[in-house]
């Protein structure tokens, strides 16, 4: 009962500790609960599958952690208007797993190893988990650990330097140590080692503090320039609406959105993910013949020097099956589409730039491993109001360049802002801004749009970047180079959001570097797998 009681102790730590409803400062001892279960089980218990019970009790707190934090994808709906199961089933129960099998390993080499070793193993591997994590057909990092901070910007601002990935390793270092001092009181109760291990705890944990708010109070980087935006927020139903009204009607709603508000100078209009054309999508061969675009060239014409930046869906047709993208589908015989959510730049007499979204959501986006997964779960893939078709990215980030003035925007689509070392590297194709496009609307009032927002301001330390965040039903927001927000609206609002945004060109040495601490953990996680096994090897030798 005692190792139920301390798993539930572990899952109670975790999911109070989230944002954006938590108190993260316990996440910096949410783990060790859960380390003493596995102790206790493995050194202390009179189970006879020792494994098993560690393993499941494991699952036990990631499924409770999952689904106090992510249990808002219930909102998703059906075709049929149903809350989706599959929604919140697949992801809860599948994640969980994943952390359960990575807490599994630690378990097994642990008692292979010893618990020094077993501990500098959890580390590793717990950081190599979330870089996968971060790049596999499965993405789903909203539970890295390093998020949690993310309500609380002025203890955070040397992720400038190691980034989100940084603070994983941080909480998990701190969790490791609390959790050997409280095993050296348990072993010998001497209260000198007691009192060193509590400081060097202690230390590890207000010193970066320390440092970041220094930081924060002595930030003075100085702006190249600065733009006025104005983002729009259309609050459209995105499972009626979208799909209901003409799309000339939605553009022309849009429009007069932006008219109404346009106060002044506007370099940029900005409107949210898939903002248009409602139903269906336009053409990437027929950019220019657009009446959709080319109504927004003539919204532009009437306010001389602005850009206009939007999502929208769009596609492109292929007519042979040489060369065609694995992406594309057949419609009919000798017919094959791509579909994209896309970013694209609209200026009057200029052709139409466009970015492809590069990383898409599992389930909604893209199939993930299709060829794998199609056999065995049919037509019950996720669906979260999108398609299960998986739709075509582009390979590279872009920024857009701004012809009056020196805004380069990151068109940054939704999901995407999820992902530090992504997000770097629209800076280092030499945005000076980050320009987030978003439909948040899919789950309802729910902390999933909260989270979304939260998660940008990580993003704005790490690139030391101004966000300019326009989202459908809301929360539209800037936030400023420090991960503060500046000024947002309301959930549900149909309004716009004007603001003035600073570009910066400077690049932190996290966007430089990207994940340092996750590519060291991968190194050391194959330096301890190979000691295991030269180990492993030496004692089979002795025995001969």
């Amino acid at each position: 009962m005692k190792y139920v009681l301390l798993t539930l102790i572990s899952a109670m730590l975790l999911s109070i500790s989230w944002p954006t409803y938590g108190v993260p400062f316990f996440i910096f001892f949410a783990l060790v609960p859960l380390l003493m279960m596995e102790h206790g089980v493995s050194k202390f218990s009179d189970y006879k599958r020792k494994s098993w019970v560690v393993f499941g009790l494991s699952y036990l707190c990631f499924v409770i952690w999952n689904v106090v934090t992510t249990g808002w994808l219930y909102g998703a709906k059906n075709p049929d208007g149903s809350h989706s199961m599959m929604a919140v089933l697949f992801p809860v129960l599948v994640n969980s797993f994943l952390y359960s099998l990575v807490f599994q390993c630690y378990h097994w080499y642990k008692n292979a190893q010893g618990t020094y070793w077993g501990l500098a193993f959890l580390v590793a591997i717990w950081m190599s988990f979330e870089k996968f994590h971060l790049g596999w057909e499965l993405t789903w990092p909203w539970l890295n650990l390093g998020n949690v901070f993310s309500e609380y910007p002025k203890l955070i601002q040397w992720y400038d330097t190691l980034g989100a990935t940084g603070g994983s390793f941080w909480i998990l270092l701190i969790n490791i140590l609390i959790f050997y001092t409280a095993r050296t009181w348990q072993a010998g109760r001497k209260r000198k080692d007691l009192i060193k291990n509590t400081l060097i705890v202690a230390a590890i944990i207000v010193v970066p503090m320390i440092i970041s708010v220094v930081q924060y109070n002595n930030f003075n980087e100085k702006p190249i320039g600065s733009v006025n935006v104005l983002m729009l927020q259309p609050d459209l139903d995105p499972y009626a609406e979208k799909y209901s009204k003409d799309s000339l009607v939605i553009e022309n709603d849009l429009l007069d959105l932006a008219e109404k508000n346009s106060k002044g100078k506007i370099d940029y209009y900005i409107a949210p993910e898939t903002a248009l054309p409602g139903r269906g999508s336009i053409s990437e061969r027929s950019f220019e013949k657009s009446v959709i675009l080319n109504n927004l060239k003539a919204f532009l014409s009437k306010h001389p020097g602005s850009v206009f930046a939007t999502g929208i869906s769009s596609h492109k047709f292929y007519t042979s099956e040489k060369n065609i993208p694995k992406e594309a589908y057949q419609l009919n015989p000798g017919l094959w589409v791509e579909s994209f959510n896309s970013a694209v730049q609209v200026i009057p007499n200029k052709n139409v730039e466009v970015y492809h979204k590069g990383k898409l959501v599992p389930g909604v986006e893209i199939f993930p491993y299709m060829s794998y997964l199609k056999p065995l779960l049919g037509d019950a893939m996720l669906n979260l109001g999108g398609t299960v078709a998986s739709l075509g990215t582009d390979k590279e980030r872009v920024a857009f360049a701004n012809p009056f003035n020196k805004g380069k925007i990151a068109p940054i689509i939704c999901y995407e802002s999820i992902y530090g070392e992504f997000t770097g590297d629209y800076v280092k194709k030499g945005a000076n801004f980050l320009g987030i496009m978003t439909n948040d609307s899919w789950w309802g009032v729910s902390e999933g749009h909260r989270q979304l927002l939260s998660y940008a301001r990580l993003r704005a330390i790490e690139t030391r970047r101004e966000i300019a965040r326009a989202a459908n039903s809301g929360i539209s927001a800037r936030i400023d180079a420090k991960g503060e927000i500046i000024e947002d609206t309301f959930y549900g609002d149909k309004t716009a959001l004007f603001a003035k945004i600073n570009l910066y060109d400077k690049l932190t040495f996290y966007t430089r570097a990207g994940d340092l601490l996750s590519r060291f953990s991968i190194f050391a996680l194959g330096f301890l797998l190979f000691y295991f096994l030269i180990k492993r090897f030496q004692a089979k030798m002795e025995k001969r």
